[in-house]
């Protein structure tokens, strides 16, 4: 897979986050209604990343500054037609090094309990549940989990 960094609102990113959208609308009856300023995924605070595969976009995944030591990541998926093929986790662990490399120590993020295979995910990878925050915060279907990044660059270099 290559990985490019987009704005939020380049062509191929607003593909996948509309896909995105959809599918949160399947499994929850809505898009998330999280405020968004495609502002906030440009650097230096924020980052956002799309994957390709044979130059098609299949694959998305973005943080943006939550507080001095913390980045909220937002909108990883990956298209259905890529799915099983490890493309989320190598998204992540992008924007993890990403994220350990501009000088953050957390990440954290909310995801939803009927996204089972993202918890599931984001519990392999090393997240843990943390303190509910953000716009979803008092959502009973919300999960908050957050990892610290403080041996993500050492184990990226080890590779």
């Amino acid at each position: 897979m290559r990985i490019e960094s987009r704005q939020y609102d380049h062509p191929d990113a607003v593909k996948l986050i509309d896909e995105v959208q959809q599918e949160y609308v399947i499994r929850y009856g809505g898009v998330d209604e999280t405020p968004v300023d495609p502002a906030e995924f440009a650097p230096p605070l924020g980052l956002f990343l799309v994957g390709y595969l044979d130059d098609v976009p299949l694959v998305t995944g973005g943080w943006r500054r939550h507080d001095e030591s913390s980045v909220e990541m937002k909108r990883l998926y990956v298209s259905p037609s890529a799915r099983g093929k490890g493309l989320a986790r190598a998204m992540l662990a992008e924007l993890e090094i990403a994220a350990a490399e501009a000088g953050y120590r957390n990440l954290i993020l909310e995801t939803g309990s009927k996204q089972p295979e993202a918890i599931a995910l984001y519990l392999s990878s090393g997240y843990t549940r943390i303190t509910p925050f953000g716009f979803y915060a008092d959502a009973p279907e919300a999960q908050h989990l957050g990892k610290d990044l403080a041996r993500t660059l050492g184990a990226a270099r080890a590779e």
